[in-house]
């Protein structure tokens, strides 16, 4: 599960004897060191406490660090961070995992950074916190990280599926590619205009879909797309332009299209 930008998260850096806590800004951007919670010999009302303390902030979401071991698998303390986790589910809280391998060593050098070396327990504190805040900045980054991915693949997977052609006197045309197959030794491809996103959903007249059918010509590093002149032959590739892609379509769709009958530009 991923955030969106509105939620409200806390995020926790569990250990045996302290928790560090960490939040998201009030535009769920980036993490905020909060506070460390002592914990005490009852589980079950260290888990309340940080139950009131994430309901409190409005949090919809829950962040626990999972101390993995350097090869990857669960230890211990993995197991004794998974177990806590329950009790803050069995109260009301989505939880969600976070690798924490590395964040205690990265807060601690963020102190020593600050100049941060007395004061032993208000040190330790302070790591705990800066430590959960790392945990959710990793968990707000591989989200980020995994919106992009999925956008940009989505927006490549559309443009893929376009072709342009341009005709003789020099006017571009934009096509959905729908199929390219053989058909008695000879290649040919499928096409069909693309439409205006306002118009995609429109398909109340009953007409079907234009579907432009060209042979394929040529060498494979100079291919070029050829108008079928004869009708008859026409009408057999588009024959088997339906057969074909109705193994991978609906059957009705493929029965809606029809040929272009001026199938060149």
């Amino acid at each position: 599960m991923c955030y969106t930008a509105d939620m409200n998260i806390v995020a926790l850096d569990i250990g045996d004897r302290r928790i560090g806590i960490a939040v998201t800004d009030p535009f769920g951007s980036y993490a905020i060191p909060a506070e460390t919670f002592f914990r005490t010999e009852d589980k079950a009302q260290d888990a309340r406490k940080i139950a009131e303390f994430a309901k409190a902030r409005g949090a919809e979401l829950v962040v626990c660090g999972l101390p993995l071991l350097a090869d990857g698998t669960e230890g211990e303390q993995a197991r004794k961070n998974r177990a806590f986790a329950v009790r803050l589910e069995a109260l009301g809280l989505k939880i969600v995992f976070e690798d924490e391998r590395f964040t205690t060593r990265e807060a601690q050098g963020d102190l020593r950074a600050a100049g941060v070396t007395s004061a032993r327990d208000k040190k330790k504190k302070r790591v705990d916190s800066i430590a959960a805040a790392y945990i959710l900045e990793n968990y707000l980054a591989h989200c980020k990280r995994s919106d992009t991915v999925k956008e940009e693949s989505n927006n490549y997977e559309e443009e893929e599926n376009i072709v342009e052609l341009t005709d003789d006197e020099g006017n571009t045309y934009r096509y959905e590619h729908l199929l390219t197959f053989e058909y008695k030794g000879e290649w040919y491809v499928a096409l069909t205009p693309e439409a205006p996103a306002e118009e995609e959903s429109e398909d109340e007249d009953g007409e079907g879909d234009e579907v432009a059918i060209y042979r394929i010509v040529g060498e494979e590093d100079n291919e070029q797309l050829e108008t079928i002149e004869d009708e008859a032959l026409l009408d057999e590739v588009f024959a088997e332009f339906c057969a074909q892609y109705e193994d991978f379509e609906d059957a009705d769709e493929a029965e809606s299209l029809e040929p272009d009958a001026d199938d060149g530009e």
